[in-house]
């Protein structure tokens, strides 16, 4: 039982990052609700889509249920954003309870990954599922990516997570008991043997980035000259 807050086109060349903005709003929302984590998204990368770097939104899960909070939810995010905001940005945002993702929108989160789709169609689905969307300055192009983050969220097999549990503690090396504990689910390699004692390495200045599937937080390793090394999937 979820709640998403998805933010996207936040930033430009020069700012912070969206995914650094989301991990901000997450932790102001932190002191009043339940939050899980927050993911980051690909979305399409194209000539006909303005976009900064590399065309993504970041979600935060809620872990509650209920409607009675959105309003709540959607207004501190809100005020985080344009206490925040970026001149050169077109940020968009929407807040949803899971009933609310429908199998249409998580069609057009799909669609948002190799098509270009327009605001025209995000403010009609957001209407017709009765979700809170907003753009938040600039030309509003943000809310496209906003929508289509809620439904890659909801799947739980698509992006990874920038934050989780502690793992933003923890950089460089680490052990797998030490990652089990700060928030991971599991370890698994590229090809499919799950990993359950030893040293993962990441880079020195990094944490490791596990993905969501199924439900769970999974990192994924390869090995390289007898290492097992972190791997940073879309």
């Amino acid at each position: 039982m979820t709640i998403f807050v998805c933010m996207d086109d936040t930033d430009n060349l020069n700012s912070r990052g969206t995914g650094r903005l989301a991990r901000a709003v997450a932790e102001e929302l932190a002191k009043t609700y339940p939050v899980r984590g927050v993911t980051r998204h690909q979305l399409y990368v194209h000539p006909d889509i303005p976009y900064t770097s590399h065309n993504s939104c970041g979600v935060i899960h809620i872990n509650m249920d209920g409607y009675e909070h959105l309003d709540d939810i959607f207004e501190i995010a809100r005020e985080e954003m344009l206490d925040d905001f970026i001149d050169g940005s077109d940020p968009g945002l929407s807040v949803a309870n899971h009933e609310q993702i429908k199998p249409s929108l998580i069609a057009f989160g799909k669609d948002a990954q190799q098509l270009v789709l327009t605001q025209e169609k995000a403010r009609t689905l957001a209407k017709n599922l009765k979700i809170r969307l907003k753009g938040l300055g600039g030309t509003e192009d943000g809310v496209i990516g906003s929508m289509a983050g809620l439904g890659l969220a909801l799947t739980s097999n698509d992006g990874r997570f920038l934050q989780i549990g502690s793992i933003r503690e923890l950089i460089g090396p680490q052990t797998v008991s030490t990652l089990i504990n700060a928030g991971i689910d599991d370890i698994y390699t590229l090809d499919g043997r799950r990993v359950t004692s030893g040293t993962i390495w990441n880079e020195e200045t990094k944490s490791v980035k596990p993905c969501p599937v199924n439900e769970k937080a999974i990192l994924f390793v390869e090995e390289v000259d007898g290492e097992l090394r972190a791997v940073k999937r879309n």
